[in-house]
């Protein structure tokens, strides 16, 4: 049976020289790391580019890591801040760019009625699609705690660590979000 080795010891390691060290830590959280960024930043190929700037600034600021703390907050937080600046330097386009010197907008007359059709609307009933645009409704302060205790499995002490809040505060704005979500779902 092969031994577990610990995010710190993998740390520790590679610091020491041992590149495969690394090779294992990243392998333990990509797939986790992209979930919870696509969770934030809601679209699949911006993720991807995230989380290789998440692995980037993990690889770049490894050697200031205080090895007395858990490396899976430290991770997750360089995760939520990378998405955040993404997500604060993401503009949308707006419709007048369309528009040629005459003033028509070629794009807002060829656009296609967004109205979903009837089987579209039974396709969204299923669960796992409301809980996803239920949560996607949420603030995003009570998307990240009910993202990191549910999905990610960090418990409310690396969370609050993560966050940099109390924990108390954590405890409590999951309760929140959650008393939210039941209530999103309830009006579906």
């Amino acid at each position: 049976m092969l031994e577990i080795i610990s995010d710190e010891q993998l740390i520790k390691n590679y610091l020491k020289g041992d590149d495969q060290s690394l090779e294992i830590l990243i392998k333990r959280y990509l797939r986790p790391v992209y979930g919870f960024v696509c969770h934030l930043v809601r679209d699949q190929a911006a993720a991807e580019d995230v989380t290789q700037d998440v692995f980037a600034k993990m690889w770049q600021n490894l050697n200031q890591f205080k090895r007395d703390k858990n490396f899976k907050p430290w991770l997750y937080m360089i995760a939520r801040n990378t998405a955040l600046d993404w997500l604060k330097k993401k503009k949308s386009l707006p419709l007048s760019a369309f528009e040629d010197e005459a003033g028509n907008n070629l794009l807002a007359e060829t656009l296609a009625d967004t109205a979903p059709l009837a089987d579209e609307i039974l396709a969204r009933q299923d669960a796992g699609e409301l809980l996803e645009s239920a949560l996607s409704r949420l603030p995003l302060n009570y998307q990240t705690v009910l993202l990191l205790y549910y999905t990610q499995q960090l418990n409310f002490r690396e969370i609050a660590e993560l966050l940099k809040e109390p924990i108390d505060t954590v405890k409590s704005r999951q309760r929140r979000a959650l008393f939210a979500l039941k209530k999103l779902l309830e009006e579906k």
